[in-house]
């Protein structure tokens, strides 16, 4: 489901599987090669407008099962809701369970895993992190 004025640019990816749900406000743009992927639900306020190569996922495989491969566990789904007025920067990456409050600007290259308030800038520090999976 789609507001007025919605637009889009060159590759977009919409993916809606097992009753996902993607609802989208007045005047919202995707750049290129934006992507969204549903099982749950995603929501895009108002105004809101997206860098190139975006994507946003409400679900991630279950991996917590070394006996089972991946591919064969299945997902954990949150919905993400997006506010209005937003700018979202290329290649940010959303996921699953995010809230993002309105009029929030989230810097290019961003990976957000948890949710944002109201009126802010977020850009994210470069630092690799490695730790062993949790069983």
């Amino acid at each position: 489901m789609y507001g007025k004025r919605f637009h889009m640019r060159r590759a977009f990816q919409l993916t809606i599987e097992n009753g996902g749900r993607v609802v989208l406000g007045d005047d919202v743009f995707f750049n290129d090669f934006c992507a969204l992927h549903a099982r749950k639900s995603i929501t895009i306020g108002d105004g809101t407008i997206f860098g190139e190569n975006v994507r946003i996922y409400d679900h991630n495989h279950r991996f917590a099962d070394p006996t089972t491969p991946i591919k064969d566990q299945g997902y954990s789904e949150a919905a993400v809701s997006i506010g209005k007025h937003c700018w979202i920067g290329s290649s940010v990456t959303i996921l699953k369970g995010v809230t993002i409050g309105d009029n929030v600007v989230v810097g290019a290259g961003c990976v957000v895993v948890k949710d944002i308030p109201d009126n802010v800038i977020v850009r994210q520090n470069t630092e690799l992190v490695i730790e062993e999976i949790r069983r």
